[in-house]
């Protein structure tokens, strides 16, 4: 190996890879390039490659190698379809006129200045159409600087066939160092480039195939065929060529033979037979007569002059292969011939002999030539499979992936409209027919959902109170329940649970819709079971809780305020599992909260403890109790409703009836709300206590503590 030859190589690519990177970080913030920056970029490359003509490195004496090509590639590649051009243009153009004028490799000129602005024009046309501004990976790189070189040393033997040997002679001097150091110039450019860009290098080895793209797959395994068709096709080609080669050589010979034979059949005087082998004898072919008796080499010389013999294997090979097809034998000067030993008559023989290394010379120079020209055929069916691939194929497969990536996004009204071929057609109708087809089945759906929820809502609303005229008049009521959805979790209830005593519970459910209702439903029995069973608030709500923990795999869990009024006395006692304060009023004053205190939420563990507490009633005394989705209502800036608003609202109706009183109150969260939605139930609940007709005297001034939770 020529080490000063690699390393002046070397330090060619590494100086084309320091332009590139000062290039690239030089316009890293001037995306997109202007005009003027896209011809300097040009102009650069383009003397970059001005300069290898004239700085080239011998190899051999004569052949002159350099890395040309790496400046129209990178300058098309990396910045702009134009500085590819300009550089190609000036870089193959500065070639052809050195060749012309200065007489500087007037045997390569044209390959070369072809070659290179060909490098320029295929990298303006990868950038634009097939990368679209993105940048080539480290092999593909690779592969298109390998490239530019065999089309280099393809037009050096296709534009010299007047001469041959020396086109073969040049090619398989110049081709291995050319191809590879350009090829590694481009991978080191791109992986400069990409470093300095932020792009990833490393490809993911342990992605599955279901995770690589149609697209991916279908190259990957188009190169793989490719690949194998080439070598398939190189090995039969060449040993079809070394056949032909060897049968051609054979054939000459066996001509030779027979027309020396056919002359001394003719003249029967072999000095005549000599004359013609003097006469016949060529660079390629060597004739010798021997005299088969003692192997002696017959001459036209003069007498005298001392006899050559063949030589005792030499002699042992032509009487084993008299008139027989070709054979090798060792040469007398050092390695092996192709010969053919023909008996002419009178015990003379002529021995004609040929080089295998001049026969197989011819071969390799068909063969570099074949397989150059193999190269880039199969590449260009792989580009243009590839390209037709992607655009007949996978585009489309895109545009069906993007509708139908919206379709199941929702948007149903979506219409797959791909049709470039009748397959693609065929897909897009069926697609747009199932989805047609899906949208009745949802619509039918939801329908059904829909007439469901109406007679869910319709039972829930049934299990609620609508009587508010209960069969007394120490007490005014009124409740409302607006839920979120059709069917809410809120629940309230009034019901006696004894002779004289009114119960009066609000609820709030965790959760909301169908399964908010089932566990209401499931409380609202408990409790009122528990409570006609003569139990008081605190073991009411203990019983309540251990009967709704069991089976609640839902995990779901409800805040609950209760009541139990004797309409006789006006004394309430009161449990809160976990729910909203109450409003009390008294009467001749405003409503306030009442902090009362708060057990554990129903429902979340399976033992509470909770504690009870009275509230005294005297005639006008009015209390209101709600749900969260009351105080937590929003309006559009996300502001909440809030209790202060609550009290307000309820004082500056508080002179109304309960039920004038709650449904002011709905219209004012309403109002508040504006189009924000509902996102909570909304429930209240309103209690006034007239007590007997006549006024309570007892009640006086020491009323006013009487709601002090005990």
């Amino acid at each position: 190996m020529d080490w000063s030859m690699v390393l002046k190589m070397t330090a060619a690519v590494l100086l084309y890879v320091l332009i590139t990177a000062a290039l690239w970080y030089a316009c890293r913030n001037k995306k997109p390039l202007s005009l003027g920056m896209k011809i300097l970029i040009g102009l650069v490359f383009g003397a970059c490659s001005v300069a290898a003509n004239h700085i080239g490195i011998q190899f051999h004496d004569r052949p002159v190698l350099n890395v040309r090509d790496i400046g129209p590639l990178s300058a098309g590649l990396f910045f702009s379809p134009l500085s590819g051009i300009i550089a190609g243009v000036i870089g193959g153009g500065e070639r052809f006129l050195a060749g012309e004028l200065w007489g500087i490799g007037r045997f390569t000129e044209v390959a070369c200045s072809l070659s290179t602005c060909l490098a320029g024009f295929l990298a303006a046309f990868l950038h634009k159409w097939v990368y679209k501004g993105t940048r080539p990976s480290v092999p593909q790189a690779f592969f298109l600087g390998a490239l530019t070189e065999v089309f280099h040393m393809y037009a050096i033997l296709f534009t010299n066939r007047g001469d041959m040997t020396m086109g073969y002679t040049v090619v398989k001097t110049i081709s291995v160092p050319m191809i590879a150091f350009t090829a590694a110039g481009m991978a080191l450019c791109t992986i400069v480039v990409k470093r300095l860009a932020g792009d990833k290098l490393k490809p993911n080895i342990f992605v599955t195939w279901r995770k690589i793209p149609v697209g991916l797959q279908v190259q990957r395994w188009l190169l793989v065929v490719t690949v194998a068709l080439f070598m398939f096709n190189f090995a039969g080609s060449y040993r079809f060529q070394n056949r032909m080669a060897i049968e051609t050589a054979s054939a000459e010979l066996v001509q030779l033979g027979q027309r020396f034979r056919a002359i001394y059949d003719k003249t029967g005087d072999i000095r005549v037979v000599l004359g013609a082998i003097e006469i016949q004898e060529t660079l390629n072919y060597s004739i010798t007569p021997v005299d088969l008796a003692d192997g002696r080499v017959l001459s036209a010389e003069e007498e005298g002059a001392a006899p050559a013999y063949l030589g005792h294997e030499g002699l042992g090979f032509v009487k084993e292969n008299l008139d027989q097809p070709p054979f090798e034998m060792p040469a007398r000067k050092g390695g092996r011939t192709l010969a053919q030993a023909v008996s002419i008559g009178g015990g003379y023989v002529t021995l004609t002999e040929r080089d295998l290394s001049s026969v197989y010379e011819n071969l390799e120079s068909v063969i570099y030539e074949d397989t150059l020209s193999d190269i880039l055929l199969f590449t260009v069916l792989y580009i243009l499979i590839s390209f037709l691939v992607e655009h007949l194929v996978v585009r489309n497969l895109r545009r069906v992936n993007a509708s139908l990536d919206r379709i199941t996004n929702g948007s149903l009204d979506e219409k797959v409209d791909v049709r470039t071929s009748p397959e693609f057609s065929g897909l897009s109708d069926d697609i747009n027919e199932t989805v047609d087809a899906l949208k009745g089945y949802i619509h039918a759906a939801e329908k059904r959902m829909e007439d469901e929820l109406k007679l869910a809502a319709a039972i829930q609303s049934a299990s609620l109170p609508k009587n508010f005229r209960l069969p007394t008049d120490k007490v005014e009521l009124y409740a409302l329940m607006i839920p979120a959805r059709q069917v809410g979790g809120d629940f309230y209830d009034i019901f006696f649970s004894g002779p004289r005593t009114l119960c009066l519970v609000i609820a709030d459910v965790s959760g909301k819709g169908v399964p908010a209702s089932l566990f209401m439903m499931r409380a609202k029995t408990a409790i009122k079971y528990y409570a006609r069973s003569g139990q008081g608030p605190a073991e009411l709500l203990e019983n309540v809780n251990s009967a709704l923990y069991e089976e609640n795999d839902a995990e779901m869990f409800v805040t609950l305020w209760l009541g139990m009024l004797d309409l006789d006395t006006g004394l309430m006692r009161c449990c809160n599992a976990g729910h909203e304060y109450p409003m009390l009023m008294r009467a001749g004053g405003g409503y306030e909260i009442l902090k009362d205190r708060h057990g554990m939420v129903l429902a979340a563990m399976e033992m509470i403890r909770t504690k009870e507490y009275e509230i005294q009633f005297h005639p006008g005394d009015r209390l209101c109790v709600y749900t969260d989705g009351v105080a937590e209502a929003v309006n559009e800036k996300l502001e909440q409703y809030g209790t202060d608003r609550l009290a307000e609202r309820l004082n500056q109706l508080r002179d109304s009836d309960q039920q004038t009183t709650l449904e002011g109150v709905l219209k004012d969260i309403r109002g508040f709300a504006g189009t924000a939605d509902q996102f909570d139930d909304i429930t209240l609940l309103g209690l006034t206590y007239r007590g007997d007709e006549k006024a309570d005297p007892a009640r006086g001034e020491a009323g006013a503590g009487e709601n002090t939770p005990g």
